[in-house]
């Protein structure tokens, strides 16, 4: 049915649609037909009257205002704080809820005032941007909430406020004028907007002015210790509090605690951490994880605390080094009990004090990575050039003293025998734990490969299996593997060369002379693999050994031709059996021991001459002043093999003319009783290392890092083709930190070396720039 379209529908259909605006504002019972009928007359309006929708928005806006009016006037009748609150949050929750009823009959309103012509919105967009809803609370902010917005924030803030003072009131209040604040903003954009610009602005001002009183005083009152127990409580209550009265999806809890940290914690940042040190030298970890817990929560607040820990397990470190230094320089055992115990105790202090947090863990690793490697205590000086002179440079015996445990823990010793097979292994695991921090790595690589060749060539190893294992274990933490690789072809040799040894004695026995064969062991090994020094010291050997090498030589040329056999003797050794009136004794003796005790083989009573032993022997003076030291004075024996005259307290004050003699009443004693046979090693620390050797040894220590480090510029430089000075120097010591630190001034000194040698350039514009050279 068509309607004229002069007929004013407005004024002829507002009459009926009032009283139900009105019941809905009231929150009076609307019938169906009542709330149907809406419906249809706003649509009627907005349809046929052209100038309907404003009118109906005018209307609507106008009773909207009134029942608002009725509603402040309710609300301010209540003078008292918490009658005016409660009278507020009733009226206004009554208001909000229709707030979600009133905008639905006039979905065509909004379509008409939107210029829209389709009610195809989602109903969720539809109620967030209803024209209604939003003329219902601006009305309601522009009006009642304006006018009474301070005193309802004043007074929710002294109830909060009562609250932290030990009042109790109904927690209510102040969430009904929360919410109020949150779903007022008619701000599509920013919902929150005026919430946060008043409620979480007031709440936190008031928390923070709080604070500021309260805080000092405790602090003055009561000290540090206890007030940092009273700021993490009221940090926990403030937090709690938070979540119970701010909107916990804006931001508002952490901007809270935010603040409150800024007031009870940053504020007297200085203060609490003055007490820092004096806790951590006391081991006060509970006082320290609390200090760490409240100093976390501010910008860079725990970096002084990492600085006084790394500078305490420095300093008690090196503390407990230097008290017990007289021990550990003599005792690798002690030395290595002694760095783990200071790094379980430190650990421990950043377990129970810092609950692990990988800061403080890095820091702990700092200053034991120091202790590790500091120099103050004991030193090994490492040769290195400076013109024409060779000066040394001290560098921390750590990895040699490792070493030296490592061999005391592989080997067959007391401390091994005494331990199980885990508890070496637990052992040997601690000593890795210990390497990781060790800068000079190749220190240790070589005095391990060092005792490993002893172990091997003496057969004294505790257990093959550990043996190997512990190789394995050593390529885990990053060790080079051309040095891994070395150990492990030291151990297929020794497998090949026992194989040798048979088919060597099978033939002697074929050829019926096996009767040198089966008392000489031959051991024939890789010199890539095993050889530590160049030094080949000639001696002259028992005739029965020197007619015995030709026929190992011959039969090895059967086996592989081409290759030469070189004779370390320093490395052999052997048994002889000593016998006098006493008893017959087995000595294990190196062969240069053995060469000097055969010089008295034909003589037994006579004297000889330090001069003729040198003629008779070819050692040279010092290997030779070193072999007689450890037959007169070998330190566990009561009775020594040779005797001397005159009288010296060391090798060096014997002359030419100094006299020595088969001593005819040697014998082992057994807690003061002469034995009348036994077994005794005389081999001590002698085998393995000549005069020569631990020079040569620091040297070829030198060399190697020198060969390292120009190896591993090439290789960056291969691969970059151009690089900067100080990018070159992070790479190399990136690529060598598993070895060596490298100096700065080696560095410069191999760079100058290969650009002389044109491996590399510099760039002709920029001195710090170097260019590869193919």
């Amino acid at each position: 049915m068509l309607k004229d379209k002069n007929q004013p529908v407005f004024e002829d259909k507002w009459p009926s649609m009032r009283p139900s605006i009105l019941k809905l504002l009231r929150q009076e019972a609307v019938s169906r037909a009542e709330w149907h009928d809406l419906f249809w007359l706003v649509h009627s309006v907005c349809l046929w009257d052209d100038k309907g929708p404003p009118k109906v928005y005018g209307a609507l806006r106008e009773d909207i205002l009134e029942f608002i009016k009725q509603a402040q006037e309710r609300v301010l009748s209540h003078q008292e704080e918490q009658a005016l609150l409660k009278a507020y949050i009733a009226e206004w929750r009554k208001f909000f809820t229709q707030c979600s009823y009133l905008p639905m009959p006039f979905g065509q309103l909004e379509t008409a005032l939107q210029g829209k012509t389709t009610t195809a919105v989602s109903k969720k967009t539809q109620a967030d941007e209803s024209v209604v809803r939003k003329l219902m609370l601006d009305s309601w902010n522009q009006s009642i909430f304006s006018n009474i917005k301070q005193r309802l924030q004043d007074s929710a803030m002294k109830l909060v406020h009562a609250e932290r003072t030990g009042e109790a009131f109904d927690s209510q209040l102040v969430i009904g004028v929360r919410e109020s604040y949150v779903n007022l903003s008619s701000n599509t954009d920013d919902k929150l907007q005026i919430y946060r610009d008043n409620f979480e602005r007031a709440y936190i001002e008031a928390t923070e002015s709080f604070y500021r009183v309260q805080a000092p005083d405790h602090l003055k009152e009561n000290g540090v210790q206890n007030y940092m127990k009273y700021a993490d409580s009221k940090l926990r209550e403030e937090e709690q509090r938070a979540h119970k009265y701010l909107e916990s999806c804006s931001g508002s809890v952490q901007n809270l605690t935010d603040s409150c940290v800024s007031v009870l914690v940053t504020a007297f940042k200085d203060t609490i951490l003055a007490e820092c040190a004096e806790m951590i030298r006391a081991n006060e970890t509970e006082k320290l994880q609390l200090m760490f817990k409240l100093l976390d929560r501010v910008p860079q607040g725990i970096d002084p605390m990492l600085t006084v820990l790394e500078t305490h397990i420095y300093q008690a470190g090196i503390a407990d080094m230097v008290a017990s230094a007289e021990v550990i320089t003599a005792d690798s055992e002690k030395y290595v009990e002694q760095l783990l115990e200071l790094f379980r105790r430190f650990s421990l202090l950043v377990s129970q004090g810092f609950r692990d947090d990988p800061r403080f863990l890095t820091s702990r690793d700092k200053a034991y990575k120091k202790v590790v490697n500091d120099t103050s205590i004991f030193k090994l000086d490492l040769p290195y050039k400076t013109g024409a002179s060779n000066k040394t440079q001290p560098e921390s015996k750590c990895p040699e003293l490792l070493a030296n445990y490592c061999d005391m823990l592989l080997r067959k010793t007391p401390l091994s025998k005494r331990l199980t097979s885990d508890e070496v292994e637990a052992k040997l695991t601690d000593v890795l734990l210990v390497l990781k921090y060790v800068q000079n790595k190749d220190v240790f690589m070589r005095y391990h490969k060092a005792h490993l060749t002893r172990r091997l060539i003496l057969d004294t190893s505790a257990d093959s299996e550990k043996e190997e294992n512990m190789v394995e274990w050593l390529r885990e933490v990053g060790m080079p593997a051309d040095f891994i690789n070395k150990l492990s072809r030291m151990f297929q040799d020794i497998k090949v060369s026992e194989d040798l040894n048979n088919q060597f004695k099978e033939q002697q026995k074929l050829l019926k002379k096996e009767n040198t064969a089966d008392s000489v062991s031959i051991k024939i090994l890789n010199v890539g693999a095993w050889a530590r020094t160049s030094e080949r010291v000639p001696v002259t050997l028992p005739r029965e050994l020197e007619d015995f090498i030709p026929e190992v030589e011959e039969f090895y040329k059967t086996k592989h031709s081409g290759r030469k056999l070189q004779w370390h003797h320093h490395m052999s050794n052997g048994t002889v059996t000593f016998a006098n009136k006493t008893g017959k004794f087995d000595l294990e003796v190196t062969t240069f021991q053995m060469a000097v005790l055969f010089c008295w083989e034909n003589r037994r009573d006579d004297k000889i001459s330090l001069e003729n032993l040198r003629l008779a022997t070819e050692l040279s003076d010092g290997e030779l002043r070193k072999t007689l030291w450890s037959l007169v004075a070998f330190p566990k024996l009561k009775r020594q093999v040779l005797l001397y005259e005159p009288s010296t307290s060391k090798p060096v004050e014997w002359d030419e003319n100094t006299l020595f003699w088969i001593n005819q009443d040697f014998a082992l004693v057994k807690n003061s009783k002469v034995q009348r046979r036994g077994r005794i090693n005389l081999i001590g620390r002698l085998q393995l290392s000549t005069e020569k050797s631990r020079e040569e040894e620091n040297q070829g220590i030198l060399q190697l890092r020198i060969l390292r480090t120009q190896e591993a510029i090439i290789k960056i430089l291969k691969m970059r083709k151009r690089i900067s000075n100080a990018q070159l120097q992070t790479e190399l010591v990136d690529i060598l930190k598993n070895m060596f630190l490298p100096s700065k001034k080696l560095i410069k000194e191999q760079i100058e070396w290969l650009i002389e040698h044109k491996y590399m350039k510099r760039d002709d514009d920029n001195i710090n720039l170097f260019i590869y050279m193919a």
